[in-house]
């Protein structure tokens, strides 16, 4: 059983330089930021193999994540006859993702 998720994070830089810490005081970082984006991190978790394993893309589409399963079964189970994925509701999960992506065979 391998568990996928995904998030996405907005990429900030900080427009001013932080105050660094002083004994009795912590580091001071100013609330203001620009915006740089966002970013999407995928997540793939086998509770009962002790394994876990990441991945971030820039974005989460269809072709984003059917290779996400493609490198999950080819690259980090290669001897596994079955996985069952357990996955939320998105959109992009579903199998016909894979047909979307690749050749049927």
């Amino acid at each position: 059983m391998v568990c996928v998720d995904e998030t996405s994070k907005q990429l900030v830089i900080e427009t001013q330089t932080p105050i660094p810490a002083k004994p009795g005081q912590p580091q001071r970082t100013d609330y203001e930021y620009n915006g740089h984006g966002t970013a999407n991190l995928f997540t793939m978790f086998a509770p009962l193999e002790s394994w876990r394993h990441g991945k971030v893309t820039d974005r989460r589409t269809t072709p984003d994540y059917a290779p996400l399963l493609k490198e999950t079964s080819d690259t980090h189970f290669p001897p596994a006859t079955n996985i069952v994925p357990a996955q939320d509701n998105l959109k992009t999960h579903k199998f016909s993702s894979l047909y979307e992506a690749f050749p049927a065979q």
